[in-house]
C-alpha cells in the first residue's frame, strides 16, 4: 500500500478517532495536539445513532455509559425556577434503540485517545506551522522548529483548523457564524443538584442551562445572540460580555456570575459553520468540524467527527492508499448527509434562544406538546435518525 504515512493534527474527537481506524487500515499514524496534554473541562454532548456504533466498533460502549449519564427530562423553567415546558427524553432512547447517552466531551476524547495511542506517535505541545507538498510527500514544519515529511498530512482540528488556514485559505472564507456566541464552565460543590436533568432558563436572545455532572461537580451553558459584534478573546473581557448579557436575569443567574467570578476555565466561542466546495486539496484533506463544522449547538459535532474518520480511513483504505481517490469517495459519500445535518442546526439554534418574547412561548408550547404520544418523534424523529448506513470495512488490523 501507497502513501502508508499520515501525520493527523488535532488530539480532540476526530483526530484519535481517525489514528485508530487509520491504523487498523495498515497506515502509521502520527497525532500532533498543540496543547501539552488532553484538555479537560467544555460541555457535555448527546451521544447516540452512527457515532454510538462506531465507538460500539472500538470496543468503547461500556465505558462512555460508565461515564455517562442517562437524562430523564428538559426542563425549562421561570424567573421563579418553576417548569414552564419540557419534556421526558424516552424519545431519543426509543429511537436510537436505547443507543443514547450525554457525556462530557473531553470524557469522549481522552476514551478515543486511549484506544488510539498503543498504534500511534503522539507528539503534545507542538502544532503544524507549514506545508510544503513534493511529489511523493508533504514536507511538515513544526513550531519548534523542526521538519519531517509524511505521505499525507490530516487536518481534524476543529473550527479553527490550522492545517485549513495552511492549505485552503483564511477561515473567513469558509465561516459561516449563526449570529450566536456560546460559553461554558463548571464548578464544584454548587446547590441544588438536579439529577438527570437538564434545565434552561431564557429571555429573549440569551439562554442559561444547568446541567449536573459526577464527583459534585455542576456545568453551565450559555447560549446567547450577538449577530455580528466581535468577541472578546481574553478571559476578563469574556466574563465581563457574559455579566452585561445576564445581569438583569431571573432564576439562578446571580448565583451563576458569582460562580463564573472565580472560575479560571471558561470556554467562550462563536456559533459557526464550516462550509467548503472540497475537504481536500492535493494530499492534505480535513476531518471533522475542520471540513464541515455543523456548530456546537448542533449536538452531533463529536459524533459525525467519529463518522467522517471512520469513512475517511476506510475509502483511504479501500483506495488502497491512492489518496486523491480515496479523498474522492469519503466526500462524496458524506457531503449530502452534512448538507441535511447542517440545515437541522440552523433550525435547532433558533429554537434554543429565539430572539423575541413570542419566539420563547412558541418555543415552550411546542416542547409542551412533546407529551402527546407520536407527535415527538413526528417533529424530531427526522433529526435524530441517521439516513445513511455505514460501510463495514474489512479492516486488516483491528483490534478491539
Amino acid at each position: 500500500m501507497a502513501d502508508r504515512t499520515v501525520l493527523i493534527s488535532g488530539g480532540g474527537i476526530a483526530g484519535p478517532a481517525l489514528a485508530f481506524w487509520l491504523a487498523a487500515a495498515g497506515f502509521r499514524p502520527t497525532l500532533v495536539e498543540q496543547a501539552s496534554q488532553l484538555r479537560t473541562g467544555g460541555y457535555v454532548i448527546d451521544f447516540w445513532g452512527l457515532g454510538y456504533w462506531i465507538a460500539e466498533r472500538m470496543g468503547l460502549e461500556a465505558d462512555i455509559n460508565r461515564l455517562g449519564y442517562h437524562v430523564r427530562e428538559m426542563r425549562i423553567v421561570n424567573d421563579r425556577g418553576n417548569r414552564v415546558a419540557g419534556f421526558g427524553t424516552d424519545i431519543f432512547s426509543d429511537l436510537t434503540n436505547g443507543r443514547y447517552v450525554t457525556l462530557a466531551r473531553s470524557d469522549l476524547s481522552r476514551l478515543l485517545f486511549e484506544r488510539a495511542k498503543a498504534t500511534t506517535e503522539v507528539i503534545f505541545g507542538n502544532e503544524i506551522v507549514g506545508l510544503e507538498e513534493k511529489a511523493d510527500g508533504v514536507l511538515v514544519r513544526l513550531k519548534d522548529g523542526s521538519e519531517r515529511e509524511f505521505d499525507l498530512v490530516i487536518g481534524a482540528d476543529g473550527l479553527h483548523s490550522g492545517v485549513r488556514q495552511l492549505a485552503f485559505g483564511p477561515r473567513r472564507e469558509f465561516e459561516k457564524k449563526l449570529g450566536y456566541a456560546v460559553a461554558a464552565f463548571e464548578v464544584d460543590g454548587y446547590r441544588p443538584r438536579d439529577e438527570d436533568v437538564y434545565l434552561m432558563y431564557g429571555r429573549p436572545g440569551r439562554m442559561v442551562g444547568r446541567f449536573t455532572l459526577h464527583n459534585n461537580r455542576t456545568l453551565f451553558l450559555f447560549v446567547f445572540t450577538v449577530d455580528d459584534i466581535p468577541l472578546p478573546t481574553a478571559l476578563g473581557p469574556q466574563k465581563e460580555m457574559l455579566r452585561k448579557r445576564y445581569a438583569d436575569g431571573g432564576w439562578e443567574c446571580p448565583r451563576i456570575l458569582q460562580d463564573l467570578d472565580r472560575t479560571e476555565d471558561l470556554y467562550f466561542d462563536s456559533v459557526s459553520q464550516i462550509r467548503m466546495n472540497s475537504w481536500s486539496q492535493g494530499r492534505v484533506a480535513l476531518c471533522g468540524d475542520a471540513a464541515f463544522c455543523v456548530s456546537l449547538l448542533a449536538g452531533q459535532g463529536s459524533a459525525l467527527a467519529m463518522i467522517s474518520a471512520y469513512v475517511l480511513a476506510g475509502e483511504l483504505l479501500e483506495a488502497d492508499g491512492r489518496h486523491q481517490e480515496g479523498f474522492l469517495r469519503y466526500e462524496a459519500f458524506l457531503r449530502e448527509y452534512i448538507h441535511t445535518k447542517q440545515q437541522g442546526a440552523k433550525r435547532f439554534a433558533a429554537a434554543l434562544a429565539p430572539r423575541t418574547q413570542l419566539g420563547l412561548l412558541t418555543r415552550n408550547l411546542v416542547t409542551k406538546a412533546f407529551a402527546v404520544p407520536g407527535l415527538a418523534r413526528l417533529v424530531i424523529g427526522k433529526e435524530i435518525t441517521d439516513e445513511i448506513q455505514l460501510p463495514d470495512y474489512r479492516w486488516p488490523f483491528l483490534k478491539t
